[in-house]
C-alpha cells in the first residue's frame, strides 16, 4: 500500500470544501513533506507521529520521512447524482478508487450558510448521501447479474457463489441499505470485489460542528444524530470544525499547540481524522532509522516481516535473513540502539513475525 487515499464526499454547503482546504494548507506547510496537488481536488499531508522527530534527533537524520494521506475532495454530490445531476458520475467514479469515505455532515446553524435543504437535519444528508451511493450500486450490481446468467448455465461454481451473494446486495440496496451494513463476510466480499461498490467502501463520519460547540466539548443534538447513525454502522464519528482548522493551517507549529491549547484540545481535528481512518483500515507503521533518512512506513495490521521488508524494496523481501527490531520506547528509554542491545532489548525475528506499530527495524538481507 502506498499512501491511504481517502475521499471527502457531502453535500454542499456542510464544510466539505473548507475542511479540504485547510488540509492542503497544513500539507502546504508540512516541514517534513511538501504538499503536492496530483489535480485540483487531490492532496497529500504527513501523518501527525512525534516519534519521528525524536528518532530524526537521535540518529542526527538528514532527511525524515513520514507516511502520507491522500485526501480527494469529492464535490457534485447532490439529490440525483446518481442519475447524473449535477457532477454525479464522474465524482462517483472518483469515490469508486479511494480507499476509504470521510461523510462530512453539518452539524451547525449558520443563517448567513444556506443549506441545500433550508433546514439542518444530519438524518435527512446522511440518507440523501446513502441513497445516491445505493442506486449508483444497484445499477452495477444489476449489469453483473445480467453478466453472469450465461455463466450460471455452464456450472461455474464461482459465479453460482458470486451470484447467490450479488442478489443479497441487490435486495439490501433497494431497502436502501449500504453493502457494508448487511454483514458480508470477508470471503464474501473478495467473491464481489469487482464490483467495487461504493457502500462497501468504509467509512466514518465527520460532523462538522461550529467554533463555539468545539470549544465546549463539541457535542450537540445534531452530533449526536451522526452518532447514533455511525453507532449503528459500528463507524467512528470524527468532531471538527472546519473553520477552526483552516485557521489552525495558516499558524507555525508553536502557534498552532497554543491555539489549540486555548480550545482545550490536545490535537487538531486533522490529525484525529487522519487517525481514525488508520484505525478504520487496519493499518499502522514501522520505523527505520539512520543517519541517511528517518522513514515511516504503512503496512496492514497482522503484516509478517519479510512482506513489511518488501515495503521498502523487493529486493530486501526476496533476499530476507532477518529483521532486527527494537520496541521504540525502549530504544528512547535507553537512548540509542547500542545501549538497547546491551540491555538485551533488540531481537532478531524470521520472515514470519508480525510486525507491530512503531517496531524500529533494521533488515538484514542478501541478493
Amino acid at each position: 500500500m502506498s499512501s491511504l487515499e481517502v475521499g471527502i464526499i457531502g453535500l454542499p454547503n456542510v464544510g466539505k470544501s473548507t475542511l479540504f482546504n485547510a488540509i492542503t494548507k497544513a500539507g502546504a506547510e508540512a516541514a517534513n513533506y511538501p504538499f503536492c496537488t496530483i489535480e485540483p481536488n487531490v492532496g497529500i499531508v504527513a501523518v501527525p507521529d512525534e516519534r519521528l522527530n525524536v528518532l530524526t534527533k537521535m540518529y542526527s537524520s538528514k532527511k525524515t520521512t513520514p507516511a502520507t494521506v491522500r485526501f480527494v475532495d469529492i464535490a457534485g454530490l447532490v439529490q440525483g447524482a446518481s442519475k447524473g445531476e449535477g457532477l454525479g458520475n464522474k465524482f462517483l467514479e472518483h469515490i469508486r478508487q479511494v480507499d476509504a469515505v470521510a461523510h462530512v455532515v453539518r452539524c451547525f446553524d449558520d443563517e448567513n450558510i444556506t443549506h441545500v435543504s433550508a433546514k439542518i437535519n444530519p438524518l435527512r444528508d446522511i440518507d440523501t448521501i446513502n441513497t445516491e451511493l445505493c442506486l449508483a450500486d444497484l445499477e452495477i450490481v444489476d449489469k453483473r447479474l445480467a453478466g453472469l446468467v450465461r455463466v450460471l448455465k455452464s456450472g461455474n461454481k464461482a459465479a453460482k457463489v458470486e451470484n447467490e451473494i450479488l442478489q443479497k446486495v441487490r435486495d439490501a440496496l433497494n431497502d436502501g441499505k449500504p453493502a457494508r451494513n448487511i454483514g458480508l463476510t470477508a470471503d464474501e466480499i473478495f467473491a464481489i470485489r469487482e464490483t467495487n461498490l461504493l457502500t462497501l467502501k468504509p467509512i466514518l463520519y465527520v460532523a462538522n460542528v461550529s467554533e463555539d460547540d468545539l470549544a465546549s466539548g463539541g457535542k450537540n443534538s445534531y452530533v449526536e444524530q451522526v452518532e447514533e447513525i455511525a453507532a449503528k454502522e459500528n463507524a467512528q464519528t470524527v468532531i471538527i470544525c472546519a473553520k477552526v482548522e483552516s485557521e489552525i493551517a495558516e499558524l507555525d507549529e508553536d502557534e498552532a499547540k497554543e491555539f489549540l491549547s486555548d480550545l482545550g484540545l490536545e490535537s487538531s481535528g486533522l490529525d484525529r481524522l487522519i487517525h481514525a481512518a488508520f484505525e478504520l483500515l487496519g493499518l499502522m507503521t514501522f520505523l527505520t532509522a539512520g543517519p541517511d533518512e528517518c522513514r515511516a512506513w504503512t503496512i496492514v495490521k497482522g503484516t509478517p516481516a519479510v512482506k513489511a521488508a518488501g515495503k521498502i524494496h523487493s529486493d530486501i523481501e526476496r533476499g530476507f535473513i532477518r529483521a532486527e527490531i527494537v520496541n521504540y520506547d525502549d530504544l528512547v528509554k535507553y537512548g540509542s540502539i547500542n545501549a538497547a542491545r546491551e540491555k538485551g532489548l533488540v531481537r532478531l525475528e524470521g520472515k514470519e513475525y508480525i510486525m507491530q506499530d512503531g517496531d524500529v527495524t533494521y533488515f538484514r538481507f542478501n541478493v
